[in-house]
């Protein structure tokens, strides 16, 4: 490991427990930051209405003053009731559709973080995936925390534990088999982030809309390595909030999001002409093996600072 990046582990690196609730709330109160949270939902219903819950309860109501000011859901496109419990668990619900109609969307994780930035107006915007289970408010209070205490600071990750069923640190094969190896390989100042592919993490708004979005999902390797090359690596941390429950997917899924994340990686490397790829897997079928081959996600957004409804926004 670099020296840069075992001095960047010992200065950058905290615990959710290092900032207590009421520190922060003073600090955004004086300072005038506004918060918005924003959980990205695909059919998420078993699970979106309680993480609502969780934040509207423990940082937005009975506060002095809300350490959330937005909590937004962006649903694209669930089939299950999600943006129903959402809404009633006292999230305002968005549908990606409805943002920037202008520009078709595209199917990806990263095409709705994008469009969210025009979904809302805080000054620091907190990302949370909508599939975790016991949920805790020190994911977002946690990640928040170094951005409303530190001014140098401007984007930072979620890092946790990641069972795997009853096998303690054994979630997060991607980042184990693909992002952290790349990573080490080709972007070694970030070789100290714990969950580099973690959903979780709260970033300035004025550096995230100066940053493409991979549509898919190699949309956190993507916001990672042009954030470092955008404002260096002091300016990013991370934050222990303890153990991360969701739900895992199978292996093939698993594979798409390697290609995914792999390209995304390839890009940055290269920005250069290359061919669309896409990845061959296999079932098997009544008479043998069957090949299914899936388009591996290559669009990127620009940075939405160039977008014309978004400079209109602001100019208004």
């Amino acid at each position: 490991m670099l020296e840069e990046v075992e001095r960047w582990l010992a200065d950058r690196s905290w615990s959710a427990a290092d900032r207590p609730l009421d520190q922060l709330l003073d600090l955004k109160r004086a300072a005038g930051t506004t918060v918005s949270v924003v959980l990205p939902a695909l059919d998420e219903e078993a699970t979106v209405g309680a993480i609502v819950e969780v934040i509207r309860r423990e940082l937005i109501e009975g506060l002095p003053v809300p350490l959330v000011d937005e909590l937004v859901v962006v649903d694209s496109g669930s089939a299950d009731r999600t943006a129903e419990v959402a809404a009633k668990a006292g999230a305002r619900v968005v549908h990606r559709d409805e943002i920037l109609p202008r520009i078709p969307a595209l199917p990806g994780k990263g095409e709705v973080l994008w469009r969210s930035l025009l979904a809302t107006t805080g000054d620091i915007v907190c990302f949370v995936d909508a599939d975790l289970r016991d949920f805790s408010a020190s994911f977002v209070s946690g990640i928040v925390g170094p951005l409303l205490t530190d001014p140098g600071v401007q984007f930072v990750k979620a890092m946790y534990d990641r069972p795997l069923g009853d096998a303690p640190g054994q979630g997060g094969r991607v980042t184990e088999l693909v992002a952290r190896p790349l990573l080490n390989l080709h972007w070694p100042q970030l070789a100290g982030f714990v969950q580099p592919l973690g959903g979780e993490y709260a970033v300035r708004r004025s550096l995230l809309e100066r940053l493409p979005f991979p549509v898919g999902y190699g949309v956190e390797l993507g916001l990672l390595v042009d954030a470092l090359h955008t404002v260096g690596l002091d300016a990013l941390a991370q934050v222990d909030v303890g153990v991360r429950l969701h739900r895992h997917q199978g292996g093939q899924a698993l594979g798409r999001m390697a290609a995914a994340i792999y390209r995304t990686a390839q890009v940055r490397l290269s920005r250069g002409h290359l061919v669309r790829p896409e990845l061959t897997q296999f079932e098997r079928g009544p008479d043998g093996f069957v090949p299914r081959t899936y388009a591996v996600d290559t669009e990127e957004r620009p940075p939405m600072l160039g977008v014309k409804e978004y400079g209109r926004r602001h100019v208004a």
